[in-house]
């Protein structure tokens, strides 16, 4: 199969062997078309919960540290909720649903687990 060569008209060659560059604003376009939309997961504060609750909560189900607990725990208490992470959906549906299912606070006796949404971010 022949095809027209840009840079010399009257010759025309096979296509074997052929490379096919794709644009880079095209390949960016694509790219972009395929970023699936993020989402934040919350928590939600409780006067039920303890820090050390939390603390074990978010080191277990998110792997934060230490320090980044304490901070996210004390943003909980002072804002009313904190994001604990953003992700795409199905892996924050995951999250909330791990949250809703930690159990109980140990040093609280009967209280059950602490209260997880998740938004999408804008």
């Amino acid at each position: 199969m022949a095809y027209f060569n840009p840079i010399d008209p009257d010759n025309e060659s096979t296509d074997e062997g052929v490379a096919v560059v794709v644009p880079q604003k095209e390949r960016a376009k694509e790219k972009q078309r395929r970023r699936q939309p993020k989402y934040n997961v919350l928590l939600w504060d409780s006067d039920d919960h303890t820090f050390t609750y939390v603390e074990a909560l978010l080191r277990e189900l998110f792997g934060h540290q230490r320090e980044q607990c304490v901070e996210i725990a004390k943003l909980v208490d002072k804002d009313g909720k904190a994001v604990v992470l953003t992700t795409t959906l199905e892996h924050a549906e995951l999250k909330r649903d791990q949250i809703h299912a930690y159990g109980k606070d140990e040093e609280r006796g009967t209280v059950g687990s602490m209260w997880s949404t998740i938004e999408a971010v804008e």
